[in-house]
């Protein structure tokens, strides 16, 4: 791996992010350009073939972004992701991008990397990203290929990556840990770690597809780790456990409040941020996807959605005993991956338990809860 020409240092962070914060401003959002791809991934939540005519014909024009920007500007935002599917595939991205940068915005992008050009790298020279986020399925042509399922993407992940480095473009380098990468984990690890000296993160936790593609679906949960395996990963890599102990300790205990056991929306969907779907539809956070809680923002303006739409969708409540009597009064429920989006997508109900969220979430909790600070050896 070639080394980056210029040094980038991290953004620090923004006092006028901190004093907005709470305050039910959209300081950011996701925009997510197209459900396209050019990888076939078999973990992936969002990935229609490239050549899809049904949703390249419903995705937003670069005008409708553009009218989309401008509205969530005047409402406070500082900061986009552009995101997919696999973004570089629109033909207009370049027009796409430089528009969202021209309004002032912040801009960070999630790409593959295989379609990386030098008309790329001039593009963020001239228009510097926050920071474009790449992941890393493999160290191998033939692990990386195995979760791509396509040939020569390594190739071309490799090409691109070269020419972001030797451009002095700031990237962030991740993964995900799948059934099929994660005996090469801590090669990935390495392999990010020589490349960028930001931050290395890697994520065990799988969701399922927004368009509830059945078989699609089940490639996922085979590909999904243990609660077993991902507290072994977990317990691997120092930052991770440190991270968890403070997380699991008593301090980080929740009580449950009895005045709020009835409201399905306790995490914090709706508070500073949304997303964009490619087709329009306005969401609290990227994992909602049940169909009450959309906004088609192509029949409607940003205000409506987010000052009149989003406090109706956060006054549901639940009857659901089962949810109730569960999930919230547990005291981890505020570690817990469980959501409503996620359990709409697990479940087809936004107020179903999530058991394998639930068993995760319980395992960290039993062995990082107890545990006095410890040094693992690092993945």
């Amino acid at each position: 791996m070639r080394k980056a020409l210029v040094s980038f240092s991290r953004l620090p962070d923004f006092t006028l992010w901190n004093k907005l914060e709470g305050r039910r401003i959209p300081l950011s959002f996701d925009i997510e350009a197209t459900a396209r791809c050019n990888n076939n991934c078999r973990h992936c939540y969002i990935n229609l073939p490239p050549d899809d005519k049904a949703a390249l014909h419903d995705e937003l024009t670069v005008d409708e972004i553009s009218h989309l920007a401008d509205q969530a500007v005047s409402l406070g935002s500082l900061w986009c992701l552009i995101t997919g599917g696999e973004p570089l595939l629109r033909e207009d991205f370049f027009d796409l991008y430089r528009l969202l940068k021209k309004k002032g915005l912040l801009v960070s992008v999630f790409t593959n990397a295989c379609l990386i050009t030098e008309k790329h790298i001039k593009l963020f020279r001239d228009y510097p990203p926050r920071c474009i986020e790449i992941t890393v399925y493999g160290a191998t042509e033939e692990t990386y290929e195995r979760v791509t399922r396509m040939p020569g993407s390594y190739a071309a992940f490799r090409r691109g990556l070269d020419q972001l480095l030797e451009g002095g473009i700031n990237i962030d380098l991740k993964t995900m840990a799948l059934r099929s990468n994660v005996h090469e984990l801590p090669a990935i690890a390495r392999f990010c770690r020589e490349g960028t000296k930001n931050f290395f993160r890697f994520d065990p936790m799988l969701h399922l597809r927004y368009d509830g593609n059945a078989e699609r679906n089940e490639e996922i949960r085979a590909e999904r780790l243990s609660a077993e395996e991902i507290l072994a990963l977990d317990e691997a890599d120092p930052k991770r456990s440190a991270a968890l102990e403070k997380r699991c300790s008593t301090r980080e205990i929740a009580i449950p409040s009895q005045e709020l056991t009835d409201r399905l929306f306790q995490c914090t969907a709706g508070g500073d941020s949304f997303a964009v779907s490619y087709n329009g539809l306005f969401r609290l956070c990227p994992s909602l996807w049940q169909r009450d809680c959309l906004y088609d923002l192509r029949r409607g303006t940003l205000a409506e959605a987010w000052f009149d739409f989003v406090p109706r969708v956060l006054a549901r409540t639940t009857a659901n005993h089962e949810f109730l009597e569960r999930c919230r009064i547990c005291p981890l429920m505020n570690q817990c991956q469980w959501c409503p989006g996620h359990a709409d997508l697990e479940c087809g109900r936004m107020d179903e338990p999530c058991e394998y969220f639930c068993r995760v979430t319980h395992i960290r909790a039993e062995t990082f809860g107890k545990r006095e600070s410890s040094a693992p050896k690092e993945i």
